[in-house]
């Protein structure tokens, strides 16, 4: 179970685990958008050009891109994540530190000469550097105008920043490098999905120079996200008064998460409004007596004294995770 959220190799591996499967391990908005059925239309109709342009502009207004900036719809985050290496030939790419995997599963299948930077000066002289930001497990935050300046010195010698914005919608605005990514150097992903709880959906966003952003449209095609991607996000995204609302729920369920991790005997390593990263000694054995009540965390192999919790949705979903944490 190399990513979270596969429910299917957790039913193998603990057959007798009761039903239903109470899943944090995909840190994903447990409250999902309470959209309407999309129209039928939407199902049995190729998507519009129209369409496609109205999504990209909420999107735009959404995360304050500038109108220099262009804004590309995708099947999902991990699409683009894929095609970026095809699209931006590099040879040297940076990651800053631990992360999302995938960033580096993705270049090294093109062959790239990945480097591990523990701070973003030892990312300076790559062709591509990629920040997680929050950072992917331990929420890790670099400072919007740290990571600008780390993209005019890349953008000296030709280079690139790559921003994985997947878990900033439940920060401050502040917090997002969208709105001065005005240099052509920079990319930042946003995903819909994880934020309004809809992965399913595969919706996600590429911001970037025009030129980058046209040659993602033209690898994506003339259909990039299904019709019903389109309606349900398009009104997601104008719902400004839904995602305060529900920052503010997702931020008190993080705090009473902390309190009752705390209780259980794990001490924090980091987090994220949508999960928290704790350390145990027996992290593995605590893995396991959760998977053998129904509760799947995320674990690493190559951090074992680490668990990532993501936020449970419910008060029975709470009551749950005490009773098998011994907290009743």
């Amino acid at each position: 179970m190399e990513h979270g959220g596969n429910l299917f190799a957790a039913r193998r591996a603990y057959p007798q685990a009761p039903e239903p499967w109470l899943d944090l391990s995909t840190a994903i908005n447990p409250y999902a958008y309470p959209f309407a059925p999309p129209p039928m239309e939407s199902f049995t109709r190729l998507p519009q050009p129209e369409e496609l342009r109205a999504l990209e502009a909420a999107a735009a207004f959404a995360y304050r891109v500038p109108a220099e900036v262009g804004i590309i719809a995708a099947p999902g985050t991990q699409a683009i994540v894929n095609w970026l290496p095809h699209l931006l030939p590099a040879r040297r790419i940076g990651i800053l530190g631990f992360t999302y995997c995938e960033h580096a599963r993705s270049w090294a299948n093109g062959g790239a000469e990945l480097t591990v930077a523990e701070d973003l000066s030892g990312l300076e002289d790559e062709e591509i550097a990629i920040v997680v930001n929050p950072n992917n497990p331990d929420g890790r935050l670099v400072a919007a105008a740290d990571l600008h300046a780390l993209a005019a010195v890349l953008g000296k010698h030709g280079g690139l920043l790559i921003i994985d914005e997947a878990f900033v919608d439940f920060l401050e605005p502040g917090a997002s490098a969208v709105p001065g990514t005005a240099e052509s150097g920079v990319v930042v992903l946003r995903s819909f999905g994880k934020t309004y709880g809809l992965p399913g959906l595969r919706l996600g966003f590429a911001i970037a120079s025009k030129p980058v952003a046209e040659k993602l449209r033209a690898a994506l095609g003339p259909w990039p996200v299904s019709g019903a991607a389109i309606a349900m996000g398009s009104t997601a995204l104008t719902d400004a008064e839904w995602l305060s609302a529900t920052r503010a729920r997702v931020h008190a369920d993080a705090r009473a998460l902390d309190k009752v991790l705390a209780a259980a005997g794990f001490a924090s390593a980091g987090g994220n409004p949508l999960f928290r990263l704790v350390r145990h000694e027996d992290a593995g054995g605590w893995f396991e007596r959760l998977a053998t009540a129904g509760i799947l965390v995320r674990r690493f192999e190559a951090r074992p004294a680490w668990l990532r919790f993501g936020i449970a949705g419910s008060d029975a979903a709470r009551m749950r995770l005490c009773a098998a944490l011994g907290l009743e």
